[in-house]
């Protein structure tokens, strides 16, 4: 099964891609994981990337296509979710057509809605375990009273300097411009769900297993 998390910065697609993970088998390819792994593999494609992104220039799309198509060789038995990728509708027609040259096709396309300022709350209010990554909300996770982690017990906790409000709102005018006619297209090719994104996490992951099956 090949699925894609479709949602605004923050909206919860990298958590549910976890869950996904954890209890279904999939992996998770997440363009920017790929992309560090691929600079430092030493492999060809990793010294084509590993050229462009010290020249800092953007990664061309047939580059983020070659490195998703080595990692479709492997055929996981739970299958893949595509995190940060396609962003664009070039990006979904080349995508589409690499599945296609594989003998595979896309099962899902799910939507992960949300209300901006409700998530601009959300996110504001968001920090993670300087230890292990956990992450902690102020408003629907808080860090515990005793002030450590209650999975590793670290003390230290940080927010990413672009969790603030005038840093999320240009984010989510960029994925809008961007990104948000992804959705019209999978629409029209009957392949999109909408799930609630801003619902608790384990109903947005009962919401998400309903769909697929």
């Amino acid at each position: 099964m090949n699925i894609i998390l479709i949602g605004p910065p923050g909206a919860g697609k990298g958590t549910q891609a976890k869950l996904l993970v954890e209890s279904r088998g999939m992996v998770q390819l997440s363009t920017g994981d790929m992309l560090r792994a691929a600079k430092t593999s030493g492999t060809d494609m990793g010294n084509k990337v590993a050229a462009v992104m010290d020249a800092g220039q953007l990664v061309t799309d047939d580059i983020v296509i070659g490195l998703i198509a080595e990692q479709l060789d492997s055929e996981p038995a739970g299958g893949f979710i595509f995190d940060g990728f396609p962003r664009t509708l070039a990006q979904a027609d080349a995508l589409g057509e690499l599945l296609a040259s594989k003998g595979g096709d896309l099962d899902h396309v799910i939507e992960m809605q949300v209300d901006d300022q409700a998530l601009v709350n959300r996110i504001t209010a968001r920090s993670t375990c300087g230890g292990c990554g956990e992450g902690y909300n102020d408003i629907s996770k808080p860090i515990p009273g005793s002030g450590a982690c209650e999975k590793c017990g670290s003390t230290e906790f940080k927010r990413r300097a672009d969790d603030n409000a005038d840093s999320l709102k240009t984010r989510l005018m960029a994925y809008y411009k961007e990104t948000s006619p992804l959705i019209g297209y999978y629409y029209a090719k009957d392949q999109l769900t909408s799930v609630d994104g801003l619902a608790d996490i384990e109903d947005v992951t009962a919401s998400i297993s309903q769909v697929l099956g």
